[in-house]
């Protein structure tokens, strides 16, 4: 019996942390992605740099709007800042809201 109840508590060890990896993965991915895109905006407007982290949050199912991403910056220097809020479910049965922020501070590569 006491055998059952490890494996039960190890099996839901291994969700909760396949289920935190997944949101980071992808959390990091994203970052990465806009890091890339404010690294190489070449001539791209602020509004071009908004709409394309705007789709980038939407390839990556993150829940990013207009109204909570900040971008701040010239042609040779972009700061992007952002917050959002997945849930994650930890046990079954059980959703935590756990908080990402997002911040980007690069330099333009010409």
């Amino acid at each position: 019996m006491r055998t059952l109840i490890k494996l039960a508590l190890v099996a839901l060890l291994i969700n909760a942390s396949w289920q935190l990896f997944s949101v980071y993965w992808s959390h990091f991915k994203f970052v990465d992605a806009v890091q890339a895109t404010t690294q190489f905006r070449g001539d791209k407007t602020e509004e071009q740099i908004r709409t394309r982290i705007l789709e980038l949050a939407g390839e990556f199912d993150l829940p990013i709007s207009d109204e909570n991403l900040t971008i701040q910056g010239n042609r040779i220097h972009t700061v992007v800042d952002s917050a959002y809020t997945r849930s994650v479910k930890l046990l079954p049965g059980y959703a935590y809201p756990w908080k990402f922020t997002v911040h980007t501070d690069v330099n333009t590569l010409q």
